[in-house]
């Protein structure tokens, strides 16, 4: 296979083909930090870390861009409402910067225990204005703008293909489609499409921060500062943006009206301003329990609503952080996660069995170690059905599901294994290896056999480290109350001529 994503733009599914041969340059929109970022908007945080780890697996040189919005947003996307970080700086009675930098630090302290990888370009709106108004320029000079009320507005109906992500007519197209049925009323505007480049005083008084500009004293509008600042950071012209599906009818949709809007007749030759737009859906709170819950029994996770989840609540409530990880791997990004704390549930019990079969594997494997070009052929099966899946169009709950495999593979060599999990890991970002030294350090043991599960009478019985790992697995169903599940490996074991043993000290196991 070749890597493919499902490009927004057109949607459907392309072959990823980047401008420079072995470079991928995208862009992920970063946080607005005016609050603490809850567990749905760092479900967009972990799909592009999948998405820059796939890049690395593969081979591929990158350049992951981020920016950090600390100069203001607005409750509306089109340029309607509050401004947030105004907001939260009065309420707080502190500067909008102290506020900015709180949050901005709170943010990666999350991300950090998340296991993604910082971006390699992190910008600052506030550091980057200048590249706004100089952008701003190019557009008003290729003829997109006019003032209105002291305020700078893009003029939508000079460019001829704006709402093309989104696949609406302009006279279709309702500002803050997809969050209310009715158009927001600006008098200023020409068009209730059009959007603010830069605002002035006109639009609140006594604004926080405020930048000198040759349309006067004020600060930009939100959507330039993404266009700004991956253009001064990836080029003209970038491979791959990201972002929640939330963004694609206005914030990503001006986007590229005013990216493209300042490009000159060269630039347009050159083709587009991104090539490939890829947007995860939202997580979604489950109300009610069970798999046939419909689209009725679940909730946007929202901040306006007042009511969310951090990562902290998580943890405060005993899940570790590559919990809420492990569970999010186990949707597409572009599914609905549906979130329940059933569903937390089941994701510990999963990724701790997964980390006991592993610290099994690495105890069985000792100080043996393969290369690559050392697998067996079942081995090198694994790592393809692996690389397949995340090839296409990172399609985790399969990638996982092959890691998962791989380590129960009684057939395998232990260093195999090893060497699986480290490659497979690489991209799913569970820190396996990490966590089975604090698995050890947490049970005192040497192997995922500890505390009560038998150990076989041979360490180096590849078939008996899989029995081991199921005996744990049986037992974590059990404690989790899924019987079901605990009669079915029962009966799979059985099957294979191994008896569980239930004994006051634990499960062991023997051989008929």
């Amino acid at each position: 296979m070749s890597l493919k994503f499902y490009n927004t733009m057109g949607r459907k599914m392309q072959e990823f083909k980047p401008l420079k041969d072995g470079f991928c340059g995208f862009y992920g929109c970063g946080p607005t930090v005016y609050n603490y970022a809850h567990i749905g908007n760092l479900r967009a945080y972990v799909f592009l870390d999948i998405l820059d780890r796939t890049l690395c697996f593969l081979g591929y040189e990158k350049k992951h861009v981020m920016n950090i919005t600390d100069i203001g947003h607005l409750s509306g996307d089109a340029d309607d409402g509050e401004d947030k970080m105004v907001k939260q700086a009065k309420e707080r009675k502190q500067s909008v910067l102290e506020i900015a930098d709180f949050y901005t630090k709170a943010f990666f302290n999350d991300i950090e225990r998340l296991n993604i990888k910082k971006p390699d370009v992190v910008c600052r709106a506030t550091e980057h204005v200048q590249e706004m108004i100089d952008l701003i320029k190019e557009i008003e000079a290729n003829g997109h703008t006019y003032m209105a009320g002291g305020n700078l507005y893009f003029d939508v109906t000079t460019f001829a293909d704006y709402g093309k992500l989104a696949n609406i007519k302009l006279d279709e197209l309702k500002a803050g489609a997809g969050e209310r049925d009715v158009v927001v009323v600006d008098e200023n505007k020409k068009n209730p499409y059009d959007f603010v480049l830069w605002f002035t005083k006109s639009k609140f008084e006594d604004q926080a921060l405020t930048w000198d500009s040759p349309w006067g004293r004020g600060y930009p509008g939100w959507h330039i500062e993404c266009s700004a600042m991956s253009m001064k950071y990836l080029g003209r012209h970038f491979d791959i943006h990201t972002g929640g599906i939330d963004h694609i009818p206005i914030h990503h949709t001006n986007e590229i009206a005013q990216s493209e809007g300042a490009f000159s007749e060269d630039d347009r030759n050159a083709g587009p301003w991104v090539n490939y737009w890829l947007h995860n859906e939202f997580l979604v709170i489950q109300k009610n329990k069970g798999s046939d819950a419909g689209d009725g029994d679940v909730a946007k996770m929202s901040k306006s609503s007042g009511e969310f989840l951090t990562l902290q609540v998580l943890v405060d409530k005993g899940y570790a952080p590559l919990d809420y990880r492990y569970f999010l791997l186990g949707a597409h990004y572009r599914s609905q996660a549906k979130f329940s704390w059933d569903s937390m549930d089941s994701a510990k019990n999963s990724r701790r069995a997964l980390v006991k079969r592993a610290a099994q594997v690495f105890a069985n494997a000792g100080e043996k170690c393969v290369g690559e070009g050392e697998l067996s052929d079942a081995a090198k099966e694994y790592l393809k059905k692996f690389t397949d899946a995340i090839e296409n169009d990172l399609a985790t709950p399969q990638a996982l599901a092959c890691l998962q495999s791989c380590i129960k593979d009684g057939k395998l060599k232990a260093e195999e294994i090893v060497y699986l999990i480290e490659k497979m890991d690489s991209v799913l970002g569970l820190n396996i290896k990490k966590s089975v030294e604090e698995f050890k350090a947490e049970t005192g043991a040497s192997s995922a056999v500890a505390g009560g599960v038998g150990v076989s009478s041979n360490a180096d019985d590849p078939e008996a480290a899989e029995i081991d790992a199921l005996v744990l697995e049986r037992t974590e169903a059990k404690k989790a109350k899924d019987f079901a599940k605990a009669d079915e490996i029962r009966n799979a074991l059985a099957a294979r001529g191994i008896t569980i043993i239930d004994t006051p000290n634990g499960p062991t196991w023997k051989r008929n």
